[in-house]
């Protein structure tokens, strides 16, 4: 497989165009992480980069071409929860692969699991905010996440594709997230699925190849960027906040982001085994190349928008606005064009780690955290429902690009 920046030397023409060509496309460091910090403790090194998902990949490259993929989408909307059958019917590459696939790693600790939800428990409400306003806010100013997102079916209806990466977020809130009656393990089985699909399909757009610097999108690295905005700067922002954490709910919580990335087909040797080697690991792949683009910054006016059919964004989008700023920082802020909201940020500013500061202290209360956990699981639910419009979440395999 070629280099993803071989196309753009070819491009560029000569030896200074190839020259530009390359500083612009290749990053200035080179992967340094050790698989001696992973999950696995070893590993050969490789860099993620060049890494996709050698079983995925060719399997479900193999059902778009053999127009097998609304059948099997078909068959997949009643699979449902983590310890149901799968469906009869499916091809059977695909069943062999999701039976190995839906398995938990031999390394999973199920006590981690059940402590990480009584982490969930306590704090959902911070969680729920950092998800949307760090996680997926600063999932538009990862370039290569946002132009993906923009250029395939998902950026053609952005509250179906919001409304499913929530899923994944709520389900690993769940008290039986990775039990047979939860649903996470068949949310990270069709992601996984999903992936495969976008990396058949996003290279033939006449849209995505021309902004791109990659030939085959979401590699391993790019995963592990994702997965960083997600557990690494969550956890990051609560210690910044001074959320006090027992170290076991910590640990449990890292757990569980631990055994979602091997469900989404991430190698072991890549998931970092603490949270001082998640930062470590971070600091290289996910800090350095925050940047804005076109595509993120329509993105994010759309992620602002979502409250217009309940407010017409008169006052949900300055709030939105405002929490982004608040949580991500103003040079974020400004790539993606947010406006200063002067009432609201000062709010923010003012009174948010006072009103964490009053809400740890109500933690202690008895019966505290399981009142808090039904006031948090009803805004969960709600936004849900509200990001659905009451409908079914389907996850399944896309068959084209964004038409537009």
């Amino acid at each position: 497989m070629d280099k993803p920046t071989r196309r753009n030397l070819l491009k560029a023409g000569g030896a200074l165009g190839a020259l530009g060509a390359l500083s612009a496309a290749t990053p200035a460091y080179a992967w340094t992480w050790s698989p001696k910090g992973s999950v696995a403790g070893t590993g050969v090194g490789a860099d993620p980069r060049w890494v996709w998902d050698a079983e995925a990949d060719p399997l479900v490259a193999s059902l778009l071409d053999r127009g097998d993929v609304p059948m099997v989408n078909q068959l997949l909307r009643n699979w449902t929860k983590n310890g149901q059958p799968l469906p009869t019917g499916l091809p059977a590459d695909l069943r062999a692969f999701m039976e190995r696939a839906r398995q938990l790693p031999a390394w999973t600790d199920h006590g981690k699991l059940a402590t990480s939800f009584r982490f969930t428990e306590k704090r959902g409400l911070y969680l729920g905010v950092l998800y949307g306003m760090a996680s997926g806010m600063m999932s538009t100013v990862i370039p290569r996440e946002a132009r993906a997102v923009y250029y395939s079916q998902g950026g053609a209806d952005m509250k179906d594709r919001i409304t499913k990466t929530a899923k994944l977020g709520y389900d690993i809130m769940t008290r039986n997230a990775f039990d047979p009656d939860g649903e996470m393990i068949v949310t990270c089985v069709k992601t996984r699925l999903v992936h495969a699909a976008v990396r058949h399909l996003l290279p033939q757009s006449p849209h995505w190849p021309p902004v791109a610097d990659e030939e085959i999108p979401i590699s391993q690295a790019d995963m592990m960027v994702t997965w960083h905005s997600l557990g690494t700067t969550v956890m990051q922002k609560m210690v910044d906040w001074r959320v006090p954490i027992p170290s076991s709910e910590s640990t449990a919580f890292l757990h569980s982001w631990q055994v979602t990335a091997h469900m989404l087909g991430i190698r072991d040797e890549y998931i970092p085994a603490s949270w001082a080697q998640a930062n470590s690991q971070a600091e290289q792949v996910l800090t350095p190349i925050l940047a804005p683009t076109p595509e993120g910054i329509k993105l994010a006016d759309i992620l602002l928008n979502l409250g217009a059919s309940v407010d017409g964004a008169i006052l949900s989008k300055p709030i939105l606005g405002a929490f982004t700023r608040y949580v991500l920082g103003d040079q974020i802020a400004g790539w993606l064009k947010i406006p200063r909201e002067p009432v609201w940020d000062s709010l923010l500013r003012l009174s948010w780690r006072p009103f964490i500061a009053i809400r740890e202290g109500l933690l202690n209360l008895p019966l505290a955290p399981e009142t808090y956990w039904l006031f948090d699981e009803f805004l969960r639910k709600a936004t849900l429902l509200f990001l659905s419009e009451a409908k079914p979440i389907r996850i399944e395999i896309p068959e084209t690009n964004r038409p537009s």
